[in-house]
Parts: C-alpha cells; structure tokens; sequence
C-alpha cells in the first residue's frame, strides 16, 4: 500500500512555472507506475501526464505536451510535475495517483491510490 501527498501548488500569473512533488510512503514506491491528473471546477477529473516505474517512459496528454514534464525519484519516493509556460486554463486541483505494475494508464479509475490535491491557480 502507499499513501500519497503533493505540494508545490500556487498562484502563478500567466507564462510562469510551478513545480509539483508527490511524496508517497512504503518502500515498493519503485513498483508503481505514477500519474498526475487534474480537476477544474465543473469539470471530470482529466488525465495529465504519467511515468513507467522506472522513469523509461513518459505520456502527455496533448494540451500539456512542451509544457510539462513528469519525473520520478524512485530513492526519495516522489514524482514531479515540472510545469511551464502556464495557462489559465491550467487552473484545477492537481492530484498526483500510484498504479501498481510497471506500466501507466491514462484512465482514473486504473490506479489505486490517490494523494489529496494541490490547488493551482493561474492567473491571466
């Protein structure tokens, strides 16, 4: 089991960057694949962006591809979300999730486990 937490969440203006970390817990941090997705105000949650166990491979979802990167640390047990060149339309409460097994998803409800949140803002 892992438990997940982010931070790194803000008020950035339009054009700025913010980088978002999600520490988990337990010690097979290294047998998840990883996932961050975000939830606008009125909106389903939406995949972002998701990394293999060992950081080999990467997916964006198109409107983040150029922008974002996700990256992983499997000896500090986090994974990041680099993000920049930041849009309104950014806006939304980010959650990072764990998937068990080598490979990622972009469907939700494929992973397991889920971190809290992180509010990002950007402003026009």
């Amino acid at each position: 089991q892992v438990q997940l937490v982010e931070s790194g969440g803000g008020l950035v203006q339009a054009g700025g960057s913010l980088r978002l970390s999600c520490a988990a817990s337990g010690r097979t941090f290294s047998m998840y694949a990883m996932g961050w997705f975000r939830q606008a105000p009125g909106k389903e949650r939406e995949f972002v962006a998701a990394i293999t166990w060992n950081g080999a491979s990467t997916y964006y979802e198109d409107s983040v591809k150029g922008r974002f990167t996700i990256s992983r640390d499997n000896a500090k047990n986090t994974v990041y979300l680099q993000m920049n060149s930041l849009k309104p339309e950014d806006t939304a409460v980010y959650y990072c999730a764990a998937r068990r097994g080598n490979y990622y998803s972009t469907k939700n409800n494929e992973y397991g486990y889920w971190g809290q949140g992180t509010q990002v803002t950007v402003s026009s």
